[in-house]
């Protein structure tokens, strides 16, 4: 594996606890770098994500602003129950805050009603899940083409073969899931989601269910759609060689964010793990 390519400073996008409105993230403050509304393709903003109720409730996100920026590719990592996969739920939308708000672009996901969120979710917002999570009787084709069918705002030609060639699956078009690999399923799962532009994709543990070798080129086309296409990504994972391939790594502890690290390397993001289990 070779380093991501970007060599300039990175901002650092981890915004205050008590930030309350959107409009602070336009504010600086002195050592921290903050990210505009404008720049962020999603952010949290006061965010608290609370399970159950009375003494037995457990506080999943305590009070978490953070934005997530356009054209960079973020990677969230914790201990296990640290909060991390329901950060990423709640800024996509697959989960509503208790408290707080959540934006993709500039829309606030807590004025969508559940309809308007599906929507949202479907014109907007590109998933990638370890599990792959195709339809097993349509082709590879047919999956990478689903959401913008449903949408009724099919993929162009030109970017569909654009897609297809920078996922090597030109060979693949035609098979059913149970006639390709898991590498090439996965393939097929980030063509999905990378085939509609979506403002935001969110990926959690894509390479999870993968060999070494095949996680490697998962995160090499993850890695191209932002050096190349300018996409948003932000991916939830436990490993540190993945996390590598991300412009910057979140650290979450606690429901909190607890660190982040700007052009990480597999050793940084391994020592600050190391640390957090201190």
């Amino acid at each position: 594996m070779s380093p991501h390519p970007h060599s300039d400073v990175l901002d650092s996008t981890v915004l205050g606890p008590t930030a309350q409105d959107p409009d602070v993230l336009d504010r600086g403050s002195e050592g921290t770098h903050r990210a505009g509304a404008d720049d962020a393709a999603a952010m949290l903003v006061g965010a608290v994500k609370r399970y159950g109720s009375g003494s037995s409730s457990v506080v999943a996100l305590d009070d978490v602003t953070i934005a997530f920026p356009a054209g960079r590719f973020t990677a969230v990592m914790g201990p296990s129950g640290s909060g991390k996969s329901t950060m990423m739920h709640c800024a996509a939308g697959l989960d509503r805050l208790s408290s707080g708000r959540a934006f993709v672009g500039n829309t606030d996901l807590s004025t969508l009603d559940d309809r308007e969120l599906t929507t949202l979710r479907r014109e907007r917002i590109g998933f990638v899940f370890q599990a792959f999570n195709l339809v097993p009787t349509l082709t590879a084709e047919e999956n990478i083409c689903l959401p913008s069918t449903l949408s009724g705002r099919r993929p162009s030609a030109a970017v569909l073969d654009q897609v297809v060639s920078m996922l090597r699956l030109g060979d693949r078009l035609h098979h059913r899931p149970t006639e390709l690999s898991g590498g090439q399923q996965q393939r097929v799962a980030v063509a999905r989601a990378l085939v509609a532009r979506p403002q935001v994709v969110f990926a959690d543990e894509p390479t999870g269910n993968l060999d070494t070798r095949t996680g490697q080129e998962i995160l090499g086309f993850l890695r191209s759609a932002v050096d190349l296409h300018g996409q948003s990504i932000v991916m939830v994972t436990h490993d540190p060689n993945a996390a590598a391939w991300a412009d910057h790594v979140v650290f979450v502890v606690d429901g909190r964010v607890h660190d982040v690290v700007d052009r990480p390397s597999a050793d940084t993001v391994l020592d600050v793990m190391k640390g957090l289990g201190r």
